[in-house]
């Protein structure tokens, strides 16, 4: 609108754009103002109300609405970030917060590093730019602010780096540190893509936010001394947050390297976001179970990457491929399975030298997953003279569907529909298939699914801690790579990219940390504890269709022992109304009540702390946002006694919105446990004001094994928060 046209009349322009509007449409709504792009607002209209209004004096333009194409890995679209909104960050404010990535280094030259627009780096920064081996001091700048390399540990267990295939320097020759630190908070970059595939604008979730680099890990795996001394360094530099994609087995708190630095991070004000490992369907596969910790499961994004494999039989199977050469569709090719053209008793694998080349030669073979990698595989057929590769999933894997850049046209299957292949051809004494690919497919449903690999709770190591705490976006991903190895990652693939596409909880781990960066940056006197609880607590579990989210590996409802809160929900953080807070002492106490002696407490917090024994400590009250309740089965056959038993958890809000009264309500479907939440209403007068409850579980016994599920929410009808509640009987 022009608005130096506005008629006297109007003494505000907002009055004029409304009166304008209700000329042409008695029910449209303003859905936004504007007054830095353009003055004018938007709204929806009819094609001929817009006609109409674009006649009336005083419109300069009415513009149609335009879907743009693809955003990043998609995920800022599919998590909302991408709408404009009061509640985001203003640029300078998340400019202000650091990242720090421990993982295998950074490739500078990406453009997902470009600093076109960032002011000084924020003078809280004390890192350095280090240099070596293909790295010097001008690979940093105002976007990347540091980076560092760690290869003490890792030399002294395996001698010198061998430098023509390793840079010993910050220097990312591996590509998953390049690709976990561009997903977090990579800048905007125009006309991304692999091989076309993902095609659109790359960013990461906190375009604003500065970026460093620790490269702990290497070629052969990351050592814990390089990961304590890149967590060490990242304090003293100043990072805000930190992000680790690592993860090894489940150890004591104060055996654990990770755990051990993270909580003195924790105690600086960093928060820690880590992986929660791809150990996944298996129950009980999680690692970086720390309670100070944000453990992050991976789900799935509504786009995928469809490749149809069309049998003989006239049955058509879709599975999944980044391939970008030719299709084998023009005429059926024969098909052979694996395990039939080995010299291996294991020759359904397709591992290294297994296949019998007269056998093989011309044709496409099914392969089945696990043993070496899924790229590697279809070499393996490659070099035998196969022309084609179906990757078929057994049982472990479920329906979960992994893209990859192959080197031969293949695809991957889910197990039913690799059953049925298999069956075919079994059974037919010429079976033939023909293999395509269809590119790039949106608002794929339903989304967000548990990923099949994304590990699994209950927590082996604090039953009562439920773990992970929420999932994000890690399967197909889109970010920056090496342009060291192909995206592959296997040393013969010489095709070399600037965005690679793969999948795992190192994915949604970095999504988290850049969202978490934005919340530190809207709210920088939050503790992690708090940004931790907003991200968890404003998590959904649903779909718009009201049913609970999909596990991948069986397409069955999944649980919170999967998903942990939920999926994250980026707007809805920035005003999560209450927060579940922690400081060092509740992680002392929680440390306490976990039987730790003072020996190991100093070990896991490098504190002289000793606990009270005058004081009761429960872990059941340690204050956190989610609830896992273990439960014990009466000894005897069929469950013994069925008396009722209970436990007691109390939990303490801390008000971050506007005052209000919240009240709580629980959603159970369980007979067996009664839950009763006192007091079941809470009024918040002013702003950091702390409200205590307990909530009493009342349960009878039932077969060891068996799981339940509940929801606690506190709601002042503008905010829920919402805890999960899983039981389990043992």
């Amino acid at each position: 609108m022009d608005k130096s046209t506005m008629p006297s009349t109007f003494n505000d322009h907002l009055n004029w754009y409304d009166s304008s509007l209700k000329s042409v449409s008695a029910s449209a709504e303003m859905l936004y103002t504007y007054k830095n792009i353009a003055h004018g607002f938007s709204t929806r209209l009819t094609l001929q109300e817009a006609d109409t209004l674009e006649k009336q004096p005083g419109i300069l333009s009415v513009i149609p609405e335009v879907r743009y194409n693809l955003h990043t890995t998609r995920t800022p679209q599919f998590l909302g970030i991408d709408k404009a909104t009061t509640l985001l960050p203003a640029s300078d404010q998340l400019s202000q917060v650091i990242i720090g990535i421990l993982d295998t280094g950074i490739w500078p030259e990406l453009k997902s590093l470009d600093d076109t627009g960032l002011g000084p780096v924020p003078s809280s920064w004390k890192g350095v730019c280090e240099t070596g081996n293909n790295f010097n001091s001008s690979n940093c700048n105002r976007k990347l602010v540091g980076a560092r390399f760690f290869s003490k540990g890792y030399e002294a267990a395996l001698g010198p780096i061998d430098e023509k295939i390793e840079s010993r320097s910050p220097r990312d020759d591996d590509g998953h540190g390049s690709h976990t630190l561009t997903t977090a908070g990579g800048s905007a970059v125009a006309g991304a893509s692999l091989f076309g595939l993902a095609s659109g604008t790359a960013r990461g979730m906190a375009t604003q936010a500065r970026v460093a680099a620790y490269k702990v890990c290497w070629l052969v795996g990351c050592f814990s001394s390089d990961i304590a001394a890149g967590i060490d360094k990242a304090i003293e530099d100043g990072v805000n947050i930190l992000s680790m994609s690592i993860g090894g087995s489940l150890l004591d708190y104060y055996r654990d390297i990770i755990a051990i630095g993270a909580f003195s991070a924790t105690a600086h004000g960093i928060l820690v976001s880590t992986s929660a490992g791809n150990g996944g369907p298996s129950q009980g596969s999680l690692a970086n179970v720390a309670p100070w910790l944000t453990t992050v499961g991976a789900g799935t994004i509504d786009r995928d990457f469809p490749a149809y494999i069309s049998l003989g039989n006239g049955k058509t199977y879709t599975g999944a491929s980044l391939y970008n050469g030719k299709s084998l569709s023009d005429s059926p090719l024969p098909v052979v399975y694996s395990g039939n053209v080995s010299n291996s008793s294991v020759g359904y694998l397709c591992l290294s030298d297994s296949l019998i080349p007269s056998k093989v030669s011309g044709k496409i073979v099914v392969c089945e997953r696990g043993g070496n990698s899924r790229v590697e595989k279809g070499l393996v057929v490659k070099s035998a003279g196969g022309i084609g590769m179906i990757l078929v999933n057994n049982e472990e894997y479920g329906e979960q569907l992994i893209s990859d850049a192959h080197l031969l046209p293949a695809a991957s299957l889910g197990q039913k529909s690799g059953d049925a292949l298999k069956n075919y051809v079994f059974s037919d004494p010429n079976p033939t298939a023909t293999l395509a690919f269809g590119g790039t497919k949106l608002q794929v449903q339903p989304s967000p699914v548990v990923a099949a690999f994304s590990s699994r709770g209950p927590n082996a190591l604090t039953p009562k801690i439920l773990k992970p705490d929420l999932i994000a976006p890690g399967v197909n991903i889109l970010a920056g790579w090496t342009g060291e190895v192909g995206p592959s990652g296997l040393s013969v693939d010489q095709r070399h990219v600037s965005f690679n596409i793969i999948s795992g909880t190192s994915m949604s781990c970095p999504h988290v940390s850049g969202l978490a960066a934005i919340l530190k940056g809207a709210y920088p006197e939050w503790s992690p504890a708090a940004i931790r609880s907003a991200l968890m607590t404003t998590s959904y579990t649903t779909y718009k269709t009201g049913e609970t989210f999909q596990d991948g590996a069986t397409d069955k409802p999944a649980t919170p022992f999967d998903y942990g809160a939920g999926h994250v929900d980026p707007l809805a953080s920035l005003d999560p109304g209450l927060v579940y807070d922690a400081n060092v002492d509740d992680y002392l106490g929680f440390l306490c009540a976990s039987n730790y002696t003072s020996l190991e407490i100093k070990i896991a917090t490098k504190r002289d702390f000793t606990c009270d024994s005058r004081k009761k400590y429960r872990v059941e009250d340690f204050n956190y946002p989610s609830f896992a309740v273990p439960l014990e089965t009466a000894s005897g056959i069929g469950g013994g006694s069925n008396a009722p038993s209970t436990v007691q958890y109390s939990r303490t809000l801390t008000n971050v919105g506007t005052p209000g009264t919240y009240k709580a309500s629980v959603s159970s479907q369980i007979t067996s446990v009664k839950i009763v939440v006192e007091p079941g209403v809470l009024s918040f007068t002013e702003l950091y004001e702390k409200k205590s409850y307990t909530v009493t579980f009342t349960y009878t016994s039932l077969p060891s094994g068996t799981t339940s599920f509940a929801h606690l929410e506190w709601s002042d009808e503008k905010h829920r928060v919402i805890s999960p509640i899983a039981f389990s009987w043992t």
